[in-house]
C-alpha cells in the first residue's frame, strides 16, 4: 500500500516536470539567447515561420534582397524578434523616417519648388552639410562613423561624394573604377542607413569643359541611376566646376544627354549641374532653364575669394526664379589655402539662411590644407572633438548646426 503510493506521487512529480519543460522549450524557442545571437523567427518566401539567429535573420535579408541596396535594415542591422518577408523588404523612405535620430529635416524624396527643396508635405527643406575630398585620395573618411558624427554632432544631414574625374587616380584618367564605384556604393549605404541624404558628385576640375568625358559620364549615371532609382535620398551633381566654356553652347547639351539617362531610370531625383566659372555664373541660366522640373543649378564660393559680385549673382539667379545648390563652399581663399575672411563667410551665410539655399562645406579629411576640415595633426575618423578640427571645421560645424 505504501509503495503504491509512493509511486503515484514520483509519477505525479515525473507528469508535472515534463509539462514545465515543455512548457519552457515553448515559450523560449521563439527568443532564446545562444553562442550566435538571440534567437527569432522568419519568414520565409512560402510564408512558414523558421526559427534564426540575428546572424542568420540578416544573411537572409542581404540573399533576398540581392541587387535591391534600397530594401536597407536599420542601424543594428536586424531585429532581434524580426519577421522578414522577400516580398515586402522596407523602401528606403520608411528608413530615413525610422533612421533621423537628430539629422535635420530627413524627410524623404525632395522636389525643386520654386527656387527651394521642399518634402512630400510641401515643407521647405535646408539641406547642410559637407563633402568628402577626393575618394580616391582620402577614401577613409567614407565611413559609417564619420558620416554619424556629422549627423550627431554637427546636425548634418547631406553628405557629398567628390568623385574626381580628371585628376591622379581619378575615375577617367587611369584610377580603380570598380574601388571607387565601391566607396560610393558605400557611401551611399552609410548616409541611407542614417537617415541622411547623399550627392553623387561627378567632379569636373581639370578637365574644364564636361564634354570631355560626356560618354563616361553618362555611362555612370546610367549605372548609378539604375541601381538607387528606388532610393528617396540620393541626388545626382554631373559636372562639379565647369569652366572656360559656356553654358548654352557647351554646359547645357551635356547635362540633357546626361539627365536624360538619369531619367530613363528615376524620373524623380533631383540632379544639380554646375554652371561656368567654376561654377559661379549661376545667373547665366536665367532665361535659358534647363526643361526638368527637379534640376537645381550649382554655385560655388570661397568667402575670401569670392564675394559680393558672386553674392549678387546668386541674388540675381533667385530674384528670377533659379533654384540654386551651393554644393561646395568654404571661407578661405579659392586655392582651398590661404586666410579665413569671416565677415565675408557670414555675410554668406546670412544670404544662404535667409533663402533657404542648401549648402554643403569642402572638405571632410585632415590635408594641410585651410578648407580641411580636420587638424592636420588629428588621425581620427570620425568623433573630433572641436579641438580636432580645423579653423574652418569650427566655423562650418556651427554654421551646419544653424549657428552664427
Amino acid at each position: 500500500m505504501k509503495k503504491g503510493i509512493i509511486c503515484l506521487i514520483a509519477g505525479i512529480v515525473i507528469g508535472i516536470a515534463l509539462a514545465v519543460g515543455a512548457m519552457l522549450f515553448i515559450r523560449n524557442i521563439n527568443g532564446r539567447k545562444t553562442d550566435k545571437g538571440t534567437m527569432g523567427t522568419m519568414t520565409r518566401g512560402t510564408g512558414d515561420a523558421v526559427e534564426c539567429t540575428d546572424a542568420e535573420v540578416y544573411a537572409a535579408w542581404r540573399t533576398q534582397n540581392a541587387g535591391d541596396r534600397h530594401a536597407t535594415v536599420p542601424d543594428n542591422k536586424a531585429e532581434t524578434q524580426g519577421t522578414l518577408a522577400s516580398e515586402s523588404a522596407q523602401s528606403t523612405q520608411q528608413i530615413l523616417k525610422q533612421q533621423q535620430n537628430g539629422s535635420k529635416n530627413a524627410s524623404g524624396r525632395l522636389h525643386v519648388s520654386g527656387t527651394v527643396l521642399s518634402d512630400e508635405s510641401g515643407n521647405t527643406v535646408q539641406l547642410r552639410g559637407v563633402s568628402t575630398h577626393g575618394l580616391a585620395w582620402f577614401p577613409e573618411y567614407v565611413n559609417k562613423e564619420a558620416f554619424r558624427t556629422l549627423r550627431d554632432d554637427w546636425n548634418a544631414n547631406v553628405v557629398r561624394l567628390a568623385l574626381y574625374t580628371e585628376e591622379y587616380g581619378g575615375y577617367c584618367s587611369g584610377g580603380d573604377r570598380t574601388k571607387l564605384k565601391q566607396t560610393v556604393a558605400d557611401g551611399v549605404e552609410y548616409a541611407t542607413e542614417l537617415g541622411m541624404y547623399v550627392i553623387i558628385d561627378w567632379h569636373i576640375l581639370s578637365d574644364n569643359n564636361p564634354n570631355s568625358h560626356k560618354a563616361d559620364a553618362i555611362e555612370f549615371f546610367s549605372e548609378m541611376s539604375a541601381r538607387y532609382s528606388g532610393y528617396t535620398n540620393v541626388i545626382y551633381e554631373i559636372c562639379n566646376e565647369p569652366h572656360y566654356v559656356n553654358w548654352n553652347n557647351d554646359i547645357k547639351p551635356y547635362a540633357q544627354a546626361v539627365i536624360g539617362a538619369i531619367r530613363a531610370n528615376d524620373k524623380n531625383a533631383v540632379i544639380i549641374v554646375g554652371t561656368n566659372t567654376w561654377s559661379q555664373d549661376v545667373d547665366d541660366v536665367i532665361g535659358n532653364r534647363i526643361d526638368d522640373d527637379n534640376v537645381m543649378y550649382a554655385l560655388h564660393f570661397y568667402a575670401a575669394t569670392h564675394k559680393d559680385y558672386i553674392r549678387d549673382k546668386l541674388k540675381k539667379a533667385i530674384d528670377n526664379g533659379i533654384p540654386v545648390f551651393v554644393s561646395e563652399s568654404s571661407i578661405c581663399d579659392a586655392s582651398g589655402n590661404g586666410g579665413i575672411d569671416y565677415d565675408s563667410a557670414n555675410t554668406w551665410l546670412r544670404l544662404m539662411n535667409d533663402n533657404n539655399v542648401s549648402f554643403v562645406a569642402w572638405s571632410l579629411c585632415n590635408k594641410n590644407e585651410t578648407s580641411a576640415l580636420i587638424r592636420p595633426d588629428c588621425s581620427k575618423k570620425s568623433g573630433w572633438t572641436a579641438d580636432e578640427l580645423s579653423d574652418a571645421g569650427r566655423w562650418y560645424r556651427e554654421a551646419v548646426r544653424g549657428g552664427h
